[in-house]
């Protein structure tokens, strides 16, 4: 089985490119999705965000409140790292964990980890190759506004936080430019699976 690290900044089509593969056979792996299991209520993530920032971090619900663990982490110099510190172990485990099995299914010759933050987090080794998703900046601001409502300075700004796209490009080992339709996006996908997949 081949394990693939699907990056890309916001906007770039990245989950769309993750939706098309699975569509395709692929086995996915949402880090995003792993990253708020790993913070339930019971698990060693959620005893480990509470230690680190009170309990008023915690809804009525008694599961941790990401708007509120959000609003703190990214106001307070140094808490974004803490958290990190606390669930990117964790999230490297589980994903770990979910490419075992995947392996022992033997079902599917492809497993993706869709992870923005892959290289930033360093999960690179957990992948055989990576694969990029770019578009150009009009493109993203396109989508952004007619997705969520965003004005392209908000959408500047959120990339602005992120790792710059010619960074990614430059550590991936495919670029998938994405600036036409959901049809041009699969048919280059499909030729990726062809060319590096079934072969």
């Amino acid at each position: 089985m081949r394990v693939v690290g699907l990056i890309g900044g916001i906007g770039s089509g990245k989950s769309e490119a993750s939706a098309i593969l699975a569509s395709m056979g692929a086995e996915v792996i949402d880090a995003d999705k792993v990253g708020h299991a790993v913070y339930e209520p019971g698990t060693a993530g959620f005893r480990g965000v509470v230690e680190a920032f009170g309990r008023d971090v915690v809804g009525a619900c008694g599961t941790i409140d990401r708007k509120k663990l959000g609003a703190r982490v990214f106001s307070e110099p140094g808490q974004l790292e803490r958290l990190n510190a606390i669930v990117h172990p964790l999230i490297r485990e589980e994903i770990e964990r979910r490419l075992d099995a995947a392996r022992s299914r033997g079902a599917t010759p492809l497993a993706v980890v869709e992870a923005a933050i892959l290289l930033e987090a360093g999960w690179r080794p957990l992948v055989d190759e990576v694969w990029v998703v770019s578009a150009a900046a009009e493109t993203v601001r396109a989508r952004l506004a007619a997705s969520r409502g965003l004005s392209a300075e908000e959408v500047d700004a959120r990339v602005a936080k992120q790792m710059p796209d010619a960074e990614r490009r430059a550590a991936a080992d495919v670029v998938i430019e994405n600036d036409a339709d959901r049809e041009a996006l699969r048919a280059r996908l499909h030729d990726l699976w062809t060319e590096r997949i079934a072969n």
